[in-house]
């Protein structure tokens, strides 16, 4: 399952990184699969990333504000990520290509870019679905679309290392969007979950 959802983050990189600066492979070899950047091994010192000012909340998106507001905050906080060994953020969409660009350029600090891919329920045809059937059609077809885009969108940005499709999707097929519930009982009803929404997931 590991390298499933290991594959399923990096499928992208072929067509969305083959062009960029950094050229980004994952190489299989006989100890396990390795992250190459420009030829070499990388190991990710990364974290998770976002921006709100105190006194807001998830509402507030950092990449609304002023090209001034925005720098001042990147250079503060990218500095700080600089010294403590940070080499990758992970962010989610909605970040223009061109603050990725400049976190890499200036900090050296690459971005790992994070799609949700319906973890949170998805708007299929004007209507909000909660839960996430990765078996319907439309709901593939939807996700395979938005997941095209982002890798065209983001195609020839200097410092994308990779992209994440997901965020503890597995969880989702228990949870109604963002809310926690109880799993079924059983081991067995647990297993029939994970087969009939997981295997298409």
């Amino acid at each position: 399952m590991k390298h499933l959802i290991l594959y399923l983050s990096l499928f992208l990189l072929a067509t969305g990184l083959s062009a960029q600066t950094n050229q980004v492979k994952v190489v299989d070899a006989n100890d396990g699969a390795r992250l190459m950047v420009n030829g070499k091994p990388m190991i990710i010192n990364g974290m998770n990333w976002d921006y709100f000012p105190i006194g807001t909340n998830f509402n507030y998106s950092l990449w609304n504000q002023s090209d001034a507001i925005v720098r001042a905050a990147l250079d503060t906080e990218m500095s700080l990520l600089q010294n403590m060994g940070v080499n990758a953020v992970r962010m989610y969409t909605g970040v223009p290509a061109k603050w990725i660009a400049y976190i890499y350029e200036k900090y050296g600090i690459h971005t790992m870019l994070n799609h949700s891919f319906g973890r949170y329920g998805l708007t299929i045809e004007g209507s909000w679905v909660a839960v996430t059937d990765y078996r319907e059609p439309k709901t593939k077809e939807l996700l395979m679309s938005e997941a095209k885009k982002l890798a065209e969108e983001y195609k020839n940005t200097p410092g994308l290392l990779l992209y994440l499709l997901g965020n503890e999707n597995n969880y989702g097929l228990f949870w109604a969007g963002a809310e926690t519930e109880a799993f079924p009982e059983g081991e067995e009803q647990l297993r029939a979950v994970g087969e009939v929404r997981g295997s298409p997931m």
